[in-house]
């Protein structure tokens, strides 16, 4: 006969069987985890990387005329004692001494505070940029002379600043000449410190950089040069609507119409209910599409004259109060402001794409068929069939303007496919050619 199981006595929490309290972190879920010991081959490793970046950045501060002089030392220590020769041993140690003792003067922190001033970080191109570099002692120490660099573009400035006293301050004062158009990032500034023999020199950067753009060229307009699209109801189109301003016909009433557009006279002649429709207007739309294809343009001076021109029709179109979209090829540029414009037309440059003024004004017509004027800006390079195609994919019912930039040449005036093409050489001829193309 089987016997039944007997229940087991329950043991409190917290208490062994025996009933001695537990401690709790002597249990497996509070345990503290023992911590990972670094085996031999992982603190090699590490004292390794740590000493290879060392090695990197000691090799750093040696420079050319540095290098030249360890190499004589250590062939003089070599050559001298194999051979005999006491003079070369004699220099091996005089060229020791000197490099140990050039090596001191890198010792320590250069404690400057930097910062940086641009009076203006916007220019014209050919104007000067003026600015300080403010230096200051925070130390309770003196600094002594030293070197200080400020990178400008691909140049760069050096200054000699004097021995600073603690808390004291300097201000050096520089101009930045500009001769062509462009973003030149200014700085990071770095303090140069080495010895007085240049056999080694130390860099250590302070301030952040910070961009300078060079703004393109500009003409200045009449205010009615472009006039013929200020229209505060904006342009009429070929589409019809039945709630806009340009009145075009009347039609009879459809299910969803907005009866306060009945026409209640022609309603009570005809029987039949009658609406107004209107043609559909759109707020003046201006595209500033500029072609960056290196072969439409036989210099670099020819690009330039095309990025001021759609700067100058830009800046107009802006003060004007029209929407401006600045387009180059797959992509468009920030034109939200009259200062976001100018600062991405001055870092446009020219590319080797295929995609020509054809592909451009493809790009255009398919993102912003709402255009009311589109501006194709382009070189001396783009042939009569690349503009003829351009301009038959601008959207339908926009207005259309080829400017071509031929710098030195006289300005004239063609038609290709129903679109003025204006041919410029100066940009000071800008105005007068756009006058005669849409007069």
């Amino acid at each position: 006969m089987t016997t039944p199981a007997q229940p087991m006595s329950a043991v409190p929490e917290g208490m062994a069987p025996s009933g001695a309290p537990v401690d709790p972190e002597e249990t497996p879920e509070f345990r503290t985890p023992e911590p990972e010991r670094a085996s031999w081959g992982q603190v090699a490793a590490f004292v390794g990387r740590r000493g290879w970046a060392g090695f990197l950045r000691g090799i750093r501060v040696v420079r050319i005329i540095g290098w030249v002089a360890i190499g004589a030392a250590v062939t003089c220590w070599i050559v001298g004692p194999l051979n005999g020769w006491r003079e070369l041993t004699t220099a091996a140690i005089a060229l020791t001494i000197v490099i140990v003792l050039c090596a001191l003067f890198l010792i320590g922190r250069t404690a400057y505070g930097v910062s940086l001033d641009l009076t203006r970080s916007r220019v014209i191109v050919g104007e000067h940029a003026e600015g300080g570099l403010i230096l200051e002692n925070p130390a309770r120490r003196a600094i002594p002379s030293s070197r200080v660099v400020l990178p400008v573009g691909q140049g760069r400035g050096v200054f000699a600043v004097r021995r600073l006293a603690p808390d004291e301050r300097v201000t050096e004062l520089f101009q930045i000449p500009t001769h062509a158009r462009g973003v030149l990032p200014v700085g990071p500034v770095s303090v140069l410190r080495g010895d007085p023999l240049g056999l080694f020199e130390r860099v250590e950067h302070r301030a952040d950089p910070t961009d300078l753009y060079v703004h393109p060229r500009t003409v200045a307009f009449s205010t009615d040069t472009l006039g013929f699209v200020r229209d505060l109801e904006g342009l009429p189109t070929s589409d019809l609507a039945r709630d806009d301003i340009a009145f075009h016909a009347l039609t009879e009433y459809q299910p969803g119409d907005d009866l306060r557009h009945v026409h209640w006279r022609s309603t009570a002649r005809t029987g039949v209910t009658m609406m107004r429709t209107y043609e559909q207007t759109r707020r003046s739309h201006f595209v500033i599409a500029v072609s960056r294809a290196r072969h439409e343009y036989r210099s670099d001076d020819e690009f330039e004259l095309a990025v001021s021109i759609a700067a100058s029709i830009g800046r107009r179109g802006m003060r004007d109060a029209f929407d401006v979209d600045l387009r180059t090829q797959s992509r468009g540029l920030r034109g939200d402001s009259e200062r976001h414009m100018l600062d991405a037309l001055s870092g446009l440059d020219l590319d080797r794409t295929r995609e020509g003024i054809d592909e451009l004004g493809a790009f255009v017509g398919s993102d912003i068929p709402a255009a009311s004027f589109v501006v194709l800006i382009t070189g001396r390079g783009a042939s009569a069939t690349e503009l003829r195609a351009a301009v038959s994919r601008i959207p339908a019912g926009a207005r259309t303007l080829v400017c071509v930039a031929d710098a030195g040449a006289d300005p004239s005036l063609r038609r290709i496919a129903d679109a003025p093409v204006a041919s410029i050489g100066a940009l000071e001829q800008l105005p007068r050619a756009i006058a005669r193309a849409l007069g």
